[in-house]
């Protein structure tokens, strides 16, 4: 599994939101160095308080942080060099992005 030097694309509908260099692999998570696009104003304060709540205690905030990230995965998509992926969990903090992701749906 050589994901090194892969982008992967993150987009807002049609727009991209922005696309991730992957640099380490230490799976089933992949993080590399995040280029925001031209969507990403939208989206950017919806990150943000994804990993605010997340720093928290996620037994006090867990219905928030569940709230805020149904958010983010319903404003964008990711997608890998072969084409887009069915379920993804996205952190973007600044110039870094880190995930995990399947082709198939995640079981609850």
């Amino acid at each position: 599994m050589g994901f090194d030097g892969e982008v992967w694309q993150v987009r807002g509908g049609a727009e991209p939101v922005g696309e991730i260099l992957i640099d380490e692999a230490d799976f089933p998570w992949l993080s590399g160095r995040f280029t925001p696009g031209p969507g990403y104003g939208a989206v950017r304060d919806l990150f943000a308080r994804e990993l605010a709540l997340l720093d928290r205690d996620l037994e006090e905030s867990r219905e928030e942080w569940e709230a805020a990230y149904d958010e983010i995965r319903r404003r964008v998509s990711l997608s890998s060099p072969d084409g887009p992926v069915a379920e993804f969990l996205l952190h973007i903090d600044g110039d870094r992005a880190w995930f995990r992701w399947s082709k198939e749906p995640f079981e609850d």
